[in-house]
């Protein structure tokens, strides 16, 4: 059986979907499968998933995939999941709690309490986490607080990649990447930290063993019945999705900054070992135990400019449900020139904290369009996005960035984001570069590529050429001046919102607690 026949599957279990893809070993094809799943929020602030749900729309998805290749043959699957979910199991490992995902928000006041005395610096100088609700120390926090009764019928702690790979494999184990963002792993010493789980309330042996990312297990009987692949199918541990991406879309020297951009999006660079961001920012995660992704993700992408069109033009509607503008909606703002005529756009309508300065428009007036309106919130994002950059810049060397996402796909998104970063910059992979990442980690771990940048190159070689896009310098210009005043206009809006917070500040709402798993997955 030639190379053309031989496939690994990447799979990415992403917020509300699953994307399983076949890469072909030699770059000639892929496949790629989704299937989606609710995200619940049955409170205020509360974003859950069923983990049985999860599991079910991903052996449905990696098995329509494997249907996909004809026969080839799977040399392995690799699986890439978000870093900051939770899930309580009891002693036969069922799930006691529903998956608390990153969005979940419950934790909030844990986490404003843990900066407010001042030991969120020394939790994320171990951990390369920040403190912040998404979490899992934030979370299982607000659990010994509020639901003490649960912690004590919980056997284990674990993450939704473990739950899923122990429903594959039937071995309950994380990895590097993923423990490295539960704010509970030292990522100097490679460890659980003591003190830090003392802190917490929970003890070593409720967490999983740590493997690398490139660790193997095989797949078992029942999982390989249920997506039509041989017991034994070697299933790499993978990273989490963020490494995942940066691979994916071969993002991975320290010179250079990945970039993605969809309805969220995400600016991150490689480095050699932990990288810990003094200002508490950034969040540090493995990629492998010698290659660590440092950047922050901006819960501010397209979704903004959506919302735009949905506020001020409700007839345009786009033609799929992937949280970014219609294109007629993008036309609008191509017609207005460069600074919106003087309207600018603070595009903080999704704080990534549960908190923040509030969105606004600044300079507003009677000759502004709706084309006005949705340009201004499409730079507002492309500005917060270059500050991303700069801070990034700081930390380490970044002399180019990679762009990829669904957002790219617009010229306008195009040059006003990369006359924005004034940088030399490239488009580059796919909407699946998580999946793909994982499958190039899971093809340098089983041996059949001598190392990160040859995997990808072999599954994806369009990803690694990417295309360089020209920087329009008269457009640079005129947002390098409009960057300049964001300080200090965000500085008043923050201040503007603290006085409209104390405002609208009435009595308190208290959290009502759910007590049983069956409350919040609508047993």
């Amino acid at each position: 059986m030639g190379p053309e026949r031989r496939v690994i599957l990447g799979v990415d279990v992403g917020a509300t979907a699953v994307r399983a893809g076949a890469f072909a070993l030699d770059g000639s094809a892929r496949h790629v499968r989704t299937r989606a799943y609710p995200l619940l929020q049955p409170l205020p602030g509360w974003q859950v998933q069923d983990p049985d749900v999860l599991v079910a729309a991903t052996l449905a998805a990696v098995s329509a995939c494997v249907a996909d290749t004809a026969g080839a043959e799977v040399v392995a699957l690799a699986v890439s999941s978000p870093r900051y979910g939770v899930i309580g199991l009891d002693a036969t490992l069922s799930p006691v709690t529903p998956l608390l995902t990153g969005r979940d928000t419950r934790s909030a006041e844990v986490a404003r309490d843990l900066r407010v005395s001042g030991q969120s610096r020394e939790l994320h100088r171990v951990t390369g986490t920040p403190v912040h609700p998404g979490s899992p120390l934030c979370k299982l926090l607000w659990f010994a607080r509020h639901e003490p009764y649960l912690c004590t019928a919980t056997r284990w702690w674990i993450g939704l990649k473990d739950y899923l790979v122990h429903r594959l494999t039937g071995t309950l184990v994380t990895e590097l990447s993923s423990a490295s963002g539960t704010g509970m792993f030292d990522v100097h010493r490679r460890v659980w930290n003591a003190a830090i789980l003392d802190l917490v309330g929970v003890s070593g042996n409720q967490l999983p063993p740590v493997l690398p990312t490139t660790g193997v297990l095989r797949l078992s009987s029942a999982a390989g019945q249920a997506v039509g692949l041989p017991s034994g199918t070697p299933v790499v541990m993978g990273a989490a999705d963020g490494p995942s991406s940066s691979l994916g879309m071969a993002a991975i020297d320290s010179s250079v900054a990945g970039l993605t951009l969809a309805a969220t999006g995400a600016l991150r660079t490689v480095v050699a070992a932990p990288l810990v961001d003094p200002a508490e920012i950034f969040s540090c995660a493995a990629l492998t135990e010698d290659a660590w992704v440092v950047g922050e993700t901006v819960t501010n992408g397209g979704n903004v400019v959506r919302w735009a069109g949905g506020a001020l033009e409700p007839d345009s509607r786009p033609a799929s449900d992937d949280q970014l503008a219609a294109p007629e909606l993008l036309a609008l703002a191509e017609r207005i020139p460069p600074g919106s005529d003087g309207l600018v756009m603070l595009p903080y309508l999704a704080p990534a904290a549960g908190s923040g300065p509030p969105g606004a428009y600044l300079g507003l007036r009677s000759e502004h369009s709706r084309g006005h309106l949705v340009r201004a919130a499409l730079e507002g994002v492309c500005l917060h996005l270059g500050g991303v950059r700069d801070r990034l810049a700081e930390l380490t060397p970044v002399t180019s960035v990679r762009l990829a996402g669904g957002a790219f796909r617009s010229p306008l998104w195009r040059a006003v984001l990369t006359a924005v970063l004034d940088c030399p910059t490239q488009v580059a992979g796919e909407d699946d570069d998580a999946a793909l990442g994982a499958a190039a980690l899971g093809l340098f771990a089983i041996g059949l590529a001598a190392d990160l940048t040859e995997a990808v190159t072999l599954l994806s070689p369009a990803s690694a050429r990417a295309e360089p896009v020209a920087v329009d310098p008269t457009l640079a210009a005129t947002y390098r001046g409009l960057r300049a005043k964001l300080p200090a206009l965000r500085t008043v809006v923050g201040r503007a919102g603290e006085i409209l917070d104390e405002v609208a500040a009435g009595p308190g709402v208290g959290w009502r607690a759910t007590t049983a798993y069956r409350d919040v997955v609508g047993g």
